[in-house]
């Protein structure tokens, strides 16, 4: 989270995160340099994915450069892909792309190798995400497990013909309210915890901005009861809930929604899409804020072609393909700035004022946080 002087608690100052979104749409007079070194020149990939995070330009552009033939499966949550992990004893993929802050529920099943840093292009990645990576989680033991992919938010998704968009007067409390009943589109777990970040900043539930649910489990379940009564006598706000990108954009494009707490990716391309009947906004509590890795898991069979894909993408005109077509942000240096106008107009619009500043960072979350907070979060989706 960002403290007073302007610098992020994770690493992430406000200038370098303002450089990410001023992308100029300037076009690249030459393709990127890449060694021999930094890519494999043959052999096959197996990537397990989030469902709107590679799109076929990425992997013409892989595997052009390349040589290597891209296999891609895709996923909706990171419970889901550590569960799949799990099952199969950390086999079938080469490399998996889960939340940095999930790393140690990762390794508490040894579902995870150490990365070898000499064989990644680590200059390539902005100096703050690779540190802030660390912090959150990617580094266990002395020992890198994951390097960062992109980082990204979930705020406010709403539709201006209905709801006005004003940054400082909206929030997560502005779901909950009468006007929006069957209008509102989230996803149960993290709901829960914008209302917890709602009800601290009114002064109706202290809890050090939620964070202090990450350190005790016995101080989380106190917070989380209330959040969650709170959450189910206002449940008829709910027109439907969403667990992944594809159930965000439904939820507003076909079942009704005119306000959602949602991911930035599926919001800032519906933005695109609608010429800005449908933008996204930063509540005055903070965005919430991930950051998403890479990973190699202990049945990977192909390793230096995981080594490959991680080293195209830490080329900028490569992430900001990335960029360009998910609406996510980089952690690649210069992606920002080849991603084009709109993505440039899309940040600034999501992140007005001191919003940059605010950003709520997600912290590592141990094991037994993800099992409390399914719990409460199955309890929602059944009440």
């Amino acid at each position: 989270m960002t403290d007073g002087s302007g610098t992020s608690g994770r690493g992430l100052g406000r200038r370098r995160v303002l450089e990410l979104g001023a992308a100029t749409g300037v076009a690249v007079a030459a393709p990127a340099i890449v060694s021999p070194r930094a890519l494999s020149s043959s052999g096959v990939l197996n990537l397990y994915t989030w469902s709107d995070y590679v799109y076929p330009e990425m992997v013409e552009s892989f595997t052009k450069q390349t040589g290597i033939k891209l296999n891609v499966a895709t996923y909706g949550s990171n419970d889901e892909v550590l569960n799949k992990l799990r099952a199969s004893a950390g086999k079938g993929f080469d490399l998996v792309m889960p939340s940095v802050t999930y790393t140690p529920a990762w390794l508490a099943h040894n579902l995870l190798q150490p990365l070898d840093e000499s064989k990644i292009k680590v200059a390539g990645v902005i100096p703050s995400m690779w540190k802030s990576s660390a912090e959150l989680g990617a580094v266990a033991g002395g020992k890198r497990y994951t390097a960062p992919f992109n980082w990204g938010t979930e705020a406010i998704c709403l539709d201006t013909t209905v709801v006005k968009p004003v940054y400082g007067e909206i929030s997560y409390g502005t779901l909950w309210q009468p006007e929006y009943r069957g209008k509102a589109t989230v996803r149960a777990h993290s709901a829960l915890l914008g209302i917890g970040l709602y009800l601290d900043s009114i002064g109706k539930l202290p809890s050090n901005q939620m964070r202090d649910t990450y350190k005790d489990e016995k101080r989380m379940r106190e917070v989380y009861e209330q959040c969650l009564a709170f959450a189910i006598e206002r449940k008829k706000n709910i027109v439907q809930f969403w667990s992944n990108a594809q159930e965000t954009e439904a939820a507003f494009l076909q079942n009704g929604a005119v306000i959602g707490q949602t991911w930035d990716g599926p919001a800032m391309r519906l933005r695109s899409e609608s010429k800005g009947r449908y933008t996204y906004l930063a509540p005055k509590e903070g965005a919430l804020t991930w950051m998403d890795g890479m990973s190699i898991p202990v049945g990977a069979e192909n390793i230096e072609q995981a080594y490959a894909w991680m080293n195209w993408y830490y080329t900028p005109e490569n992430a900001a393909i990335h960029v360009r077509l998910s609406g996510y942000n980089a952690v690649t240096q210069g992606a920002a700035e080849l991603a084009g106008a709109e993505y440039a107009a899309n940040f600034k619009a999501a992140y007005p004022g001191d919003a940059i500043e605010k950003l709520w960072w997600y912290p590592p979350e141990p094991p037994w946080f993800i099992a409390v907070r399914n719990e409460f979060r199955d309890r929602f989706l059944s009440a």
